[in-house]
């Protein structure tokens, strides 16, 4: 038996258990084989980085459901271990489990920020808006050893090309100088996902991410050095912090954010099961009113991934929440605009190549 597959409660990390990936054929149980090792306390799970070396930088995607068709994901799995994190079952792909080893075997990309350089200077490539952070969060604590984000956005920068980034991490304020510089020429706007002011939840909920008072310092440096700032109530979870909304929108506003959207939670493919294990290990006497709440916006289950419905859901709870979250931006000034527009008209393929102005100057 693995003894990563045992139930644990570890401080700092989000998931209770380590399943096996949905994709493997086999699955482990533990028994007592005499010897007393169900008796020993489990391993305490180190987090491990892992080179991943992809043929192609750029994702695309078709989902109506998400405001950009390109994005970048600099890492594969997050050290934030946020429980509700919809990306975890995506670590199956790699015969990991969504549980324990998405918070700690992660994936880097070296030399990614060439790959991306190749790819813009392609000659049939299309300009359009490329997102960091559609899958894991850039600004992860692997960022700090790897600087493959920072290595990205000098790309970006250097081809003049619009990027949005979403994050909950307090390291995105290290790249200031290229976020400000990018947004001066109307390159770039951030997301920061703000879930909840309470740091004893945050501390469960999304265990090595940044405490709240530091994500609404982000918002307020990032405004002081001119990059429009969106915030993201991602996701609201029913009778957890759904009832903290009205006070993230003012907090939020307050520190200079100007737009705001929100998530209901999302529980594809395993997370459901990781999720209930987290909530009933964490949350016991709210676990059934969570999950009863859930279903009722899910038509009848934990999750409905169809486009329209996946991030929002449906009924009355779903309506209630929707409207309390129109009333909220109204009263705090956000949403009068839409977001900013990003500036695609000057794309440079090759900026190492003599640009108009130099041949004529």
């Amino acid at each position: 038996m693995r003894r990563e597959d045992r139930h644990q409660v570890e401080k700092g990390r989000g998931a209770v258990t380590n399943p096996a990936g949905r994709f493997e054929s086999t699955r482990l149980e533990a028994a007592d084989d005499g010897w007393g090792g169900l008796d020993e306390p489990p391993r305490r799970p180190e987090t491990v980085l892992l080179a991943d070396r992809p043929r192609h930088a750029i994702t695309r995607n078709t989902s109506p459901d998400v405001p950009f068709d390109q994005s970048v994901n600099p890492y594969q799995g997050c050290e934030h271990g946020c429980i509700y994190c919809f990306a975890r079952p995506s670590h199956g792909y790699w015969n990991l489990g969504a549980g324990l080893d998405f918070e700690t075997r992660i994936f880097h990309k070296p030399g990614l920020a060439q790959l991306l350089d190749r790819e813009l200077a392609a000659p049939g490539y299309e300009c359009k808006p490329i997102n960091l952070g559609a899958n894991t969060d850039p600004y992860q604590p692997a960022e700090r050893e790897h600087g493959t984000t920072r290595a990205l956005l000098e790309v970006l920068l250097a081809h003049r090309h619009p990027v949005t980034l979403v994050t909950k991490g307090a390291l995105i304020l290290r790249d200031l100088d290229l976020l400000a510089e990018l947004a001066r020429q109307q390159l770039c706007s951030v997301a920061v996902s703000l879930t909840t002011l309470d740091d004893a939840l945050k501390r469960t909920l999304e265990p090595r991410a940044a405490a709240p008072r530091a994500r609404l310092r982000v918002i307020r440096e990032l405004v002081g050095a001119g990059v429009p700032v969106t915030v993201l109530l991602a996701p609201m979870i029913p009778a957890l912090n759904d009832h903290e909304m009205e006070q993230l929108l003012q907090a939020a506003a307050e520190a200079g954010a100007r737009n705001a959207g929100f998530m209901l939670l999302r529980l594809p493919h395993e997370l459901g099961t990781l999720f209930e294990q987290w909530l009933r290990e964490h949350y016991p006497q709210r676990a059934d009113r969570v999950l009863n709440l859930l279903r009722d916006a899910r038509a009848g289950k934990l999750n409905d991934p169809r486009f329209g419905h996946r991030m929002r859901g449906e009924g009355p709870y779903a309506v209630l929440l929707a409207a309390r979250f129109k009333a909220a931006c109204r009263r705090f000034g956000l949403n009068e605009a839409r977001g900013p527009t990003l500036d695609c008209s000057q794309f440079i393929h090759d900026p190492g190549a003599p640009q108009q102005g130099e041949l004529f100057g």
